[in-house]
């Protein structure tokens, strides 16, 4: 009898241990010890076929998972900081989420979205905050190209980074402070190799292809991200179709003289009514981009964060998911965004108001969805070529990085409501 008493009691006293179990919380406030590896476990959640789920606007964007045992040791692994919770501090979480007056919501992350980074084999990997990013958070991904973007693989994956290219032929505008040097001699050569190999006359015919290849991709439902260069010379190349806007020194011949007319602004997934830099010297392609202009000092330069309806605007929030609403500003070849020329319908996510710039954006095509990100490196403000790799052991808090995780996460969303 005595025996089967204690055998009760350990049970009474375990339950509550038991209980405490149930989920585990990846808190995304000021708490979290490493937040750009705490998008990598919830990866690796997903990756491991076990559910999570988004908290929008919980504690900075918080993620939650059932409780298990391999979760918590890679938590502890990657340094990522967590909480034990019981199921009914779980429903908890989830009645204060509902409560309509309050700015929450929670969407169900379902499956770990396949990512492809789209950038030449001889780039090196810290030229690219996102494939930065990516490796610090230890989430895996696929480098293609233009043969692999030609050969049709872009199918096999559910979300595509630019890397900063410049996708008009004009190789990056480097001519006038570069032309001289050994990187971009090849860069020139390998590009016009690539193009006569898949029958293209000329750099810039090869590239359009590949960003109507790639509109095609968003159209049927992918989703891209670009930052710097990739941003607006993406829309530039596409309204220029037909119309020669290289000069002899980038492909042999001249430019249109007539090229500003002819472009077709109704192509661009961002950008409108933008003007062309015509000079070759000049390291600027149009005034979609505002670096050569704008007015902003580096102690001065931060953006804000617009907030968004979580029950009603999921999208725009989950990707403005951040522990932070002023981000501090860096610079790149495309650094911020000329409010004058992006489209109407194009969502502004972020913004330095003064200056009347956007540096974070958003849009809808046909079934997918793109995201631009101006700027080159969020925790190296002016990047040059050459610089070293920028360490994210020194900013596993970065407000900026997170911006470009939320984009990577972002696919997994169920795209229905979450019903608890």
């Amino acid at each position: 009898m005595k025996g089967l008493f204690t055998y009760i009691l350990l049970i009474i006293l375990l339950a509550p241990l038991t209980s405490r179990s149930a989920f585990l919380l990846i808190p995304m406030d000021d708490s979290q010890t490493n937040h750009l590896k705490a998008y990598g476990i919830t990866y690796w959640t997903l990756q491991n076929q076990v559910e999570a789920w988004w908290l929008l606007n919980y504690r900075g964007g918080s993620f939650l998972t059932p409780y298990n045992k391999d979760i918590e040791t890679e938590c502890r692994i990657r340094d990522v900081s967590f909480e034990v919770i019981a199921d009914v501090q779980k429903q908890q979480i989830f009645n204060e989420i509902a409560r309509p007056d309050l700015n929450m919501d929670a969407v169900k992350l379902e499956k770990a979205p396949k990512i492809a980074v789209y950038s030449p084999s001889d780039k090196l990997p810290w030229d690219d905050a996102v494939t930065l990013a990516l490796t610090y958070a230890e989430i895996p991904y696929d480098v293609i190209y233009d043969a692999e973007i030609i050969n049709g693989d872009l199918i096999k994956y559910d979300w595509l980074h630019l890397h900063h290219e410049d996708f008009t032929g004009q190789y990056g505008k480097f001519y006038a402070g570069y032309r001289h040097m050994q990187w971009y001699r090849e860069q020139q050569q390998n590009a016009e190799t690539m193009a006569k190999e898949f029958g293209f006359n000329k750099v810039s015919q090869l590239k359009l292809f590949v960003v109507k290849t790639i509109k095609a991709y968003v159209s049927n439902g992918g989703f891209l991200f670009a930052m710097c260069s990739a941003t607006d010379t993406f829309d530039i190349a596409l309204a220029a179709e037909g119309t020669d806007i290289c000069e002899s020194m980038y492909d042999g011949d001249p430019a249109d003289p007539d090229a500003q007319s002819k472009l077709d602004y109704s192509q661009c997934l961002a950008f409108e009514k933008f003007t062309l830099v015509r000079n070759p010297m000049e390291y600027e392609h149009s005034n979609i981009d505002v670096s050569q202009t704008r007015k902003v000092g580096q102690d001065s330069d931060y953006f804000t964060l617009f907030e968004f309806s979580a029950k009603w605007d999921p999208v725009p929030t989950m990707l403005c998911q951040s522990h932070e609403n002023l981000i501090k500003g860096f610079m790149g070849q495309s650094t911020a965004f000329n409010r004058d020329v992006i489209k109407s319908e194009v969502l502004i996510m972020g913004e330095n108001k003064t200056a009347n710039e956007a540096r974070y954006i958003h849009g809808e095509f046909g079934k997918g969805m793109w995201t631009f990100y101006g700027g080159h490196d969020p925790e190296d403000y002016r990047h040059y070529v050459g610089d070293p790799p920028t360490k994210l052991d020194l900013y596993p808090n970065s407000a900026g990085y997170r911006l470009i995780l939320n984009n990577v996460l972002f696919p997994a969303a169920k795209k229905k409501k979450l019903k608890t």
